[in-house]
């Protein structure tokens, strides 16, 4: 793997956790300043449920992942670094 330029938080979500995976995911945007993406209903390319996608940065990942774990709420979370090949990513 290269260089790792950020990472990617997704929260995993079914419909009737939507409000509350939306609330987790902009408290995490707020709390680090961090991009929050859009909110996915369903299975979106490699992800198997509904999810949001939070773009971390290296300096970030550390904080953000630790407060993730003990914030989730039941949430699965599945971190992945961008190195800029999306298949070993």
């Amino acid at each position: 793997m290269s260089s790792i330029t950020g990472y990617h938080a997704h929260v995993y979500y079914d419909a009737p956790q939507r409000d509350a995976a939306q609330r987790l995911c902009e408290t995490v945007r707020d709390r680090f300043g961090i991009a929050m993406g859009r909110l996915h209903d369903q299975a979106v390319g490699p992800h198997p449920r509904g999810s949001c996608q939070l773009s971390v940065t290296p300096e970030n990942f550390s904080g953000v992942i630790q407060w993730l774990v003990a914030n989730r709420g039941g949430f699965t979370i599945f971190a992945h670094a961008l190195s800029g090949d999306e298949i070993k990513d």
